[in-house]
């Protein structure tokens, strides 16, 4: 690291400012245009431009929270701790951060930002946690943390390739926020009004298209409900595989694969075997899990499933497979199961009852299949974007650590960054 000063936080900070939580005991408190965050607010984009509250200028006088001016490092240094933020507003904090001031004329904020992320910093506050119960930093602690700082000029440049990257990053986030939305109208719109511009009809679900019919989903069983194997048989680490409601996606998914191996006999995998194409549904969890569905594709080996979900198939000659997946899979049929939900304490639950009544738009299987390619095109697109991301989120991490430990050099880095937009 030849020309890199190797200095603290303490050494180049010009000052350090602690926050607070006004009471909310005081409602005028809370009724101000000063921006106030938490450390909840870090963490997603590291320049920060809202805040997450706003407080009053009488709750900065009388409590502990404290503006921070702008451009600032704003730290965790309790819950949430080693979070980094920079503060593009003036912003007043609670008492989980902590303000670090810097001199902006010698040293590249964003570069000081994004070596307080290195993987050797965090595990070094990480280390030095301390507390009964909240476990968090000193400010001593916070001071002591060593940085290894280049001249200006290659800070400026080291920040500006890692900001690029994850500017890339943060469209394809913008890109998979977007088309998510336009998928949940989309899905509206298919199974109720279809892709042609046909007259429609009154039903019970409401309007759908003339040519369509309106049927319980038990109509169109092949293979009936049925509950999966009780949890009292789990035996991790060897055997059959059995899907659990962490193989699903958030939106549902074709599964071919479970994570997890549970020790069978022969006759209980053929009772709770899962084949390609059955359809499974949570049917036992939290209300963010309930009616979560799954499509079973092409299996290498048995899988069974487990006690807390309900599988069934679909006669084709009806209705196509992945047209009943993806109409399970859609909000409102979700909303619809989850509000025929048995309440208790600890979880609710549907009953194969509930899954039977389901009532299915069914349009001719042309216009099934019409629907499902327009769906999985728009699926297609975010799936598309969520790789992307996730290798722009690899070159960012392996840039940090090789630009903030001059493996690489600037100047060496030859890096065509407008192809990552």
């Amino acid at each position: 690291m030849i020309n890199w000063q190797q200095t603290t936080v303490g050494e180049i900070a010009t000052g350090f400012l602690n926050g607070g939580t006004p009471t909310t005991s005081r409602a005028d408190f809370w009724k101000g245009e000063i921006p106030w965050i938490t450390s909840k607010w870090l963490g997603e984009k590291l320049e920060l431009t809202t805040g997450e509250k706003f407080v009053s200028e009488e709750a900065v006088k009388k409590t502990a929270t404290k503006i921070v001016p702008k451009d600032s490092i704003i730290f965790a240094t309790r819950v949430g701790v080693g979070k980094v933020g920079i503060n593009r507003i003036d912003l007043a904090i609670n008492q989980d951060l902590a303000g670090v001031l810097i001199d902006n004329e010698n040293y590249d904020i964003k570069f000081l930002a994004y070596q307080l992320g290195i993987d050797s910093i965090q595990q070094y506050v990480a280390m030095n946690k301390r507390g009964a119960t909240i476990k968090g930093i000193t400010r001593d602690c916070l001071e002591q943390i060593r940085l290894n700082v280049p001249p200006l000029p290659e800070q400026k440049r080291i920040a500006h390739i890692l900001s690029t990257v994850q500017r890339a990053i943060e469209a394809q986030q913008r890109i998979i926020q977007t088309t998510t939305e336009l998928k949940k109208a989309l899905m509206h719109k298919l199974f109720t009004e279809g892709l042609r511009n046909e007259a429609r009809k009154e039903t019970e679900i409401g309007p759908v298209p003339e040519s369509w019919e309106v049927v319980e989903l038990e109509t169109l069983f092949e293979k009936q409900p049925q509950n999966g194997i009780y949890k009292h048989k789990r035996d991790y680490g060897s055997g059959t595989q059995i899907l659990r409601i962490d193989d699903f996606s958030n939106d549902g998914d074709v599964v071919n694969r479970a994570g997890n191996l549970v020790a069978l006999a022969r006759d209980e995998i053929e009772t709770y075997g899962l084949e390609p194409g059955d359809i499974v549904i949570n049917r036992v969890n939290s209300l963010s899990h309930l009616g979560k569905t799954a499509l079973i594709g092409a299996i290498s080996g048995d899988m069974v499933f487990e006690s807390n979900m309900m599988r069934f198939s679909v006669d084709e000659s009806q209705v196509l497979k992945e047209y009943v997946f993806k109409f399970l899979s859609s909000p409102l049929t979700k909303k619809q199961i989850i509000g025929t939900a048995k309440r208790a304490v600890a979880q609710s639950s549907i009953n194969q009852g509930d899954v039977k009544a389901i009532i299915v738009p069914k349009p001719t299987l042309e216009e099934q299949g019409e629907i499902v390619a327009a769906l999985d095109a728009t699926e297609a697109k975010i799936s598309h974007s969520t790789d992307k991301a996730a290798v722009l989120q690899d070159l960012f991490r392996t840039l940090l650590h090789e630009l903030m430990t001059a493996k690489i050099r600037v100047h060496e880095l030859e890096f065509e960054m407008m192809n990552l937009e």
